[in-house]
């Protein structure tokens, strides 16, 4: 099987005859095996992983121990001077966009050794988006038959980096029509089913971009109605945005109002309808948005109040959307980026912990309590400097 297409099944790939139910590498591929079937020794399991875009022009790997959920000294890997996008394909492939190039706008890539986190350069990066653009945040569409996955890009004025990958190689071609018209956005989101993409529009007054995906060209078309407002009274600030794991509402922080703007998704339009309460109040200039998927007991949304040093946590009503805060919240960590990783129970954030480590020098790891939602730190800070984007691989 060739590496692309057995890259595509480790989500669903488990070892049974080695004592492991993780993914495995077998031969140096995910393994389709339900059993230990390699030669030699047992086969190495895929290694979870988070990268951080530094501006100091490194990408750092950062290992995660299946055990405890704690990071481990990381490596390095020279990147963009300072990245404001990351994303990840199916656990085997990073992209950072790279707004400053001597062509213009351009996304590196990268392909990952699922068991050390070694990136090697894919060949033809970095992928040039075109002299004027300026690439900032990034979203994949990557639950697509051929020919997707798509990576998507956020621009001034455009989605403009739309790129179509190439699973053989992991390189990037601009998809036809790219680019597709849109307001001033930083951040991006994509429903889990690949559906619609979602853009936070920083254009006055403020609002969300929704926009269908063809599923076979990965072009963007504006769903009716877009964009819709964040707020009936003054201008707003929109932050981070995310999708929750169902793939039902949509949330905005909105870093202006001190507050996180919550809509529905309806299918199979994409048109958005607030939430019944939105906007939901947060703390002191909430920006970075991450959603965590507990199956016995629902969902989280966490999210950083960057002026304010808090995390606010939130379960998710799955009926409505509606935010209510968890025991505890906000929690005193000082983070200004946050990924979680997605169902298996923690959140890594850079920024500070209330310890006493001065803001914006560590990477940080918190477990996630399956009943409570509530934080807990796992472990000291690992001096970092200057994070620019998080994602999380495995």
């Amino acid at each position: 099987m060739p590496r692309s297409a057995a890259v595509v099944l480790l989500a669903l790939i488990f070892s049974l005859g080695c004592g492991t139910s993780h993914p495995i590498i077998c031969n140096g591929l995910p393994s389709s095996s339900p059993t230990c079937t390699c030669s030699g020794a047992c086969p190495a399991e895929i290694q979870p992983f988070v990268f951080a875009a530094g501006s100091n022009g490194q990408i750092a790997e950062f290992p995660i121990a299946r055990s405890t959920g704690a990071l481990e000294a990381p490596t390095t890997t020279p990147g963009p001077a300072s990245s404001p996008g990351l994303a990840v394909i199916g656990g085997a492939y990073l992209y950072a966009s790279n707004p400053e190039t001597e062509t213009g706008g351009a996304i590196d890539a990268w392909w990952i050794d699922q068991v050390t986190g070694v990136l090697t350069t894919v060949p033809g990066s970095p992928f040039s988006v075109g002299a004027a653009a300026s690439p900032s945040g990034l979203v994949a569409a990557d639950n697509l038959a051929p020919p997707g996955p798509f990576l998507y890009a956020a621009d001034s004025g455009t989605i403009d980096a739309l790129e179509q990958i190439d699973n053989g190689t992991g390189a990037l071609t601009i998809v036809p029509g790219s680019p597709f018209t849109s307001g001033t956005n930083q951040y991006l989101a994509v429903d889990y089913l690949d559906r619609f993409l979602f853009a936070a529009d920083e254009d006055p007054p403020g609002g969300v971009l929704a926009f269908t995906i063809d599923p076979a060209s990965g072009a963007l078309t504006a769903v009716p109605g877009s964009p819709f407002a964040l707020s009936s009274s003054g201008n707003v600030q929109p932050g981070q945005i995310v999708v929750d794991p169902t793939g039902s509402f949509v949330y905005v922080a909105m870093t202006s109002t001190n507050q996180v703007a919550a809509f529905s998704i309806a299918s199979p339009s994409g048109v958005l309808t607030p939430v019944p309460g939105s906007p939901f109040a947060a703390g002191s200039g909430p920006s970075a948005l991450a959603t965590f998927n507990n199956e016995s007991n629902g969902y989280f949304l966490y999210v950083s109040n960057t002026t304010g040093g808090t995390i606010s946590g939130y379960s998710i009503n799955s009926t409505t959307g509606a935010l209510t805060s968890l025991a505890g919240s906000p929690f005193a960590i000082a983070a200004e980026s946050i990924v979680t990783d997605i169902s298996a129970g923690h959140l890594y954030a850079y920024g500070a912990s209330a310890s006493g480590m001065p803001a914006g020098t560590g990477m940080m790891a918190f477990s996630i309590d399956p009943s409570t939602g509530a934080l807990t730190q796992i472990g000291g800070p690992i001096p970092f400097v200057g994070a620019t984007a998080l994602a999380y691989a495995e």
